[in-house]
C-alpha cells in the first residue's frame, strides 16, 4: 500500500491507465480478428471496410501510447499484405 500522498495518487492513476490500456488493446485485437475472419471466409465485399477500420483502430492505439509505433506499423503492414493476398494480388519480388 502507498505510504505517501503522491504514491497513492500514482497508484490511482496506474489503475485507471491500466483499465484504459486493456480496453484499447482489446478493441484493437477484435478489429484485427474481424479482418482475419473475413479473409478466412473469403468475404471480399467487406474486406476493404474492415481493413480500413482496423488500420484506424491500430493507429489510435499507437497514438495513445499503448503500443510502440513500429509494432503498429508491423500490424498494419501484415494485415494489408494478407488482404492483398486474399484478393489475389501477388507482390513483386524485391529487387536489390
Amino acid at each position: 500500500m502507498a505510504t505517501h500522498k503522491s504514491a497513492a495518487k500514482r497508484a490511482r492513476q496506474n489503475t485507471v491507465r491500466n483499465l484504459r490500456n486493456r480496453h484499447v488493446l482489446s478493441t484493437m485485437r477484435t478489429a484485427i480478428k474481424k479482418v482475419r475472419a473475413a479473409i478466412e471466409k473469403k468475404d471480399l465485399a467487406n474486406l476493404d471496410t474492415l481493413l480500413r477500420e482496423a488500420q484506424s483502430v491500430i493507429g489510435k492505439t499507437r497514438k495513445k501510447g499503448t503500443i510502440h509505433a513500429n509494432n503498429a506499423a508491423r500490424k498494419i503492414s501484415r494485415l494489408a499484405i494478407a488482404v492483398s493476398k486474399a484478393k489475389g494480388y501477388v507482390r513483386p519480388a524485391k529487387t536489390v
